[in-house]
């Protein structure tokens, strides 16, 4: 890809990685990608397999999907260059494993391990989808701008929108369940299994309808892509199950426009206090 045809708020180009040829990329963090001064979660997850998918097509792999993300957030990255160190552990018929680490100014930020296959196409012998409109509802709040975590640049790549009958922070109520409904989609193309990764961390935290606002950094944070999404608007259903002292965990389901849950995620973060 060319300088003239990259575009920072274009998904696919913010997860370009530039390959030194020994397993090692180069990936920079766009502020379009960011929530305040912080590389989005969900964005560093994607890359993290888009590195490791690209690791394996450079050996000579056949092509493959991510299908399992399993992240541990060591320190927060700044916004610019990274390095992305892949190794390869496992090559297997059914499943492929490689472990990416990212590293900035020397200093480990993000370590994951990425199994990587091909995506079931069939639909499912069953599955459990919780009934979600298609599209985003009247009245649906566009995430935008100042948030209580600062400002949601991601707005410039995706289009989010937010059930209000689930997120009464914002009308004030602090007594709501920590349960968010909300449909994202790329503003440039169509959704792809690293969208849904993405899409599985783009909830504002739950905890806002507790009243606990601000930053909520994730510790670990563990993804399945199940399918490849179809185009359209992803819907997503994130709640949490305990909000105990300093701490609260965050599950997302990820279901696609013909009703397919393309990704499940789950993750324990940093609750902000009252």
């Amino acid at each position: 890809m060319s300088t003239t045809d990259y575009d920072p708020t274009s998904f696919g180009s913010a997860c370009a990685t530039r390959s030194l040829g020994d397993g090692t990329f180069t990936a920079d963090l766009r502020h379009e990608w960011s929530v305040g001064g912080h590389p989005h979660g969900g964005f560093l997850v994607a890359l993290l397999a888009k590195a490791a998918v690209t690791a394996l097509a450079e050996r000579g792999e056949p092509p493959i999907d991510p299908m399992v993300v399993s992240a541990e957030f060591l320190r927060p990255p700044a916004i610019g260059p990274v390095l992305l160190r892949t190794d390869i552990r496992k090559i297997g018929r059914r499943a492929t494993v490689v472990a990416v680490g990212l590293e900035q100014r020397g200093r480990s930020c993000v370590e994951a391990r990425v199994t990587a296959g091909r995506l079931p196409v069939r639909r499912p012998v069953w599955s459990d989808v919780p009934p979600l409109p298609p599209e985003p509802p009247t009245g649906a709040h566009t995430l935008s701008g100042e948030t209580s975590e600062g400002v949601f640049h991601l707005a410039k790549g995706c289009d989010v929108r937010v059930d209000p009958a689930t997120a009464g922070y914002l009308d004030g109520r602090t007594g709501d369940p920590p349960r968010i409904r909300l449909w994202v989609r790329p503003r440039d193309g169509e959704p792809d299994p690293y969208f849904a990764l993405l899409a599985g961390d783009i909830n504002p935290p739950v905890v806002f309808n507790l009243g606990r606002f601000g930053w909520a950094p994730t510790a670990q944070l563990t993804a399945f892509v199940r399918t490849r999404p179809s185009a359209g608007w992803l819907r997503v259903l994130a709640e949490s199950r305990s909000v105990q002292e300093g701490w609260f965990d965050s599950d997302a389901l990820v279901i696609d426009a013909q009703g397919r849950i393309v990704c499940q995620a789950r993750q324990l973060a940093l609750s902000p206090s009252p």
